[in-house]
């Protein structure tokens, strides 16, 4: 019987080993918490801006108010906060991922969490690129939608170097933003769900799962 659970304990390291070396699993689940949270602060910013109530159907980004706040135009306001939340989500990202490498004596940065960096940021370049030809095409109305399309692909894409859960989240997000795409007037509302909602969901329930542990 001792030997048995002798070899059932090897098994279980061995795994661990390759699970270590194969995939990046230093990603901590208040990350996704944090970006929720800056992200749902962001589009209340916006919705307070146009001074417009959330699902009514509202194409805000055809409104111009009548005193811009901080004496920017709406789009300057828009992308103020985009990069905002941006980069808050992101130092958080980072704050919070170093902690847990670092609490569980894991390195940061090697040629798993390079692969990963690279699946990701392909598609997130590439949708960058896109929303901005859109923004220059005037079509605003898809922008929200296009950034939850090429996020989810993002999170797709990388999934297979890290916890298996991102690769649900990514779907959720690109059914999310194919849902704007064809209603549009609900685009920034479902750019909360998707970048905060769902974060901060995914973020509880992988913080409960592995961060804890």
């Amino acid at each position: 019987m001792n030997k048995n659970n002798e070899h059932l304990e090897a098994l279980s390291e061995i795994r661990s080993l390759m699970e270590r070396s194969s995939r990046f699993i230093s990603l901590s689940g208040l990350s996704g918490v944090s970006a929720g949270l800056f992200a749902l602060l962001g589009a209340g910013f916006v919705f307070y801006y146009f001074d417009v109530v959330p699902f009514k159907a509202v194409q805000y980004y055809t409104l111009r108010p009548d005193s811009p706040l901080f004496g920017l135009s709406p789009i300057y306001f828009m992308l103020v906060i985009a990069v905002s939340v941006f980069t808050l989500a992101l130092c958080s990202a980072l704050f919070f991922t170093m902690r847990k490498a670092k609490r569980k004596g894991q390195k940061l940065w090697d040629k798993t969490s390079l692969r990963l960096l690279i699946n990701m940021i392909i598609p997130l370049i590439a949708g960058g690129l896109f929303c901005l030809s859109l923004a220059y095409n005037n079509a605003f109305k898809f922008v929200a939608p296009a950034t939850l399309v090429f996020y989810g692909l993002a999170c797709i894409n990388a999934s297979k170097y890290t916890l298996n859960e991102i690769r649900n989240l990514g779907i959720a997000e690109v059914l999310l933003g194919l849902f704007g795409m064809f209603f549009p007037g609900f685009g920034l509302e479902l750019w909360a769900i998707g970048f905060g909602i769902l974060h901060i969901a995914y973020g509880s329930l992988m913080y409960y799962k592995y961060d804890r542990a």
